[in-house]
């Protein structure tokens, strides 16, 4: 990826304009956490739950984000190895227990995952539009966008797997859909980890070759 700095220097989000936006989408993903959980809920959609956790699991590493915006790159690292460990975490929690829905005789409201999963794709398309100037930043920056990049991917998904539900009368439809969404959650964990550790590497090249 080129840098978006100039010359391959990678923006570290240190940036007035950067934080702002940063508070918006914190606020906006908290909001979407509740309204979709509870709608997953109601609805039975394995789909929209794992949408959810993607939601309160964003608020929560964007406001790592912000704690370590102008700290040192082993602090920023270490803030987007731990986002990368908790994206695994998620992946590994959805796959799970969608295996264990499988099991579970049930059908989801296809209107209500229909409806919600819309909303949630409005929030997550303003989240992206605020963040896409800075998706080329260090592990910590690009994180984010990655995460917000996977919300609008999951936003769609689950409005797909809401027509399918809707279409086939079956479950199988939002099974598969969350299947895809904790597939996307532990690529994304991947990339972020490899980023973070080689960002540490390089840093520490540079020291070495300084002292």
């Amino acid at each position: 990826m080129s840098g978006c700095c100039g010359h391959g220097a990678k923006f570290d989000g240190v940036s007035d304009d950067y934080k702002r936006r940063l508070w918006i989408v914190i606020a906006l993903n908290a909001t979407m956490f509740v309204v979709e959980m509870t709608a997953g809920h109601y609805a039975k959609s394995q789909a929209l739950q794992a949408d959810a956790l993607d939601f309160l699991g964003d608020a929560l590493t964007y406001g790592i984000s912000l704690a370590v915006i102008g700290a040192s790159i082993r602090a920023r690292t270490n803030a987007a190895l731990a986002k990368g460990l908790s994206l695994f975490l998620m992946g590994s929690w959805v796959l799970g227990s969608t295996v264990y829905r499988v099991f579970y005789v049930g059908v989801p409201e296809a209107e209500i995952m229909g409806v919600v999963g819309f909303l949630a794709l409005l929030t997550n398309l303003a989240s992206v539009l605020l963040l896409v100037r800075y998706k080329d930043g260090d592990a910590n920056v690009r994180s984010v966008w990655l995460c917000s990049r996977n919300d609008a991917i999951g936003n769609v998904a689950v409005m797909f797997a809401a027509l399918g539900v809707w279409g086939t009368a079956t479950g199988w439809p939002d099974l598969i859909v969350a299947t895809i969404m904790a597939g996307l959650f532990l690529s994304s964990s991947v990339q972020i980890v490899r980023q973070a550790l080689a960002e540490r590497r390089d840093s520490k090249f540079h020291q070495q070759i300084s002292a």
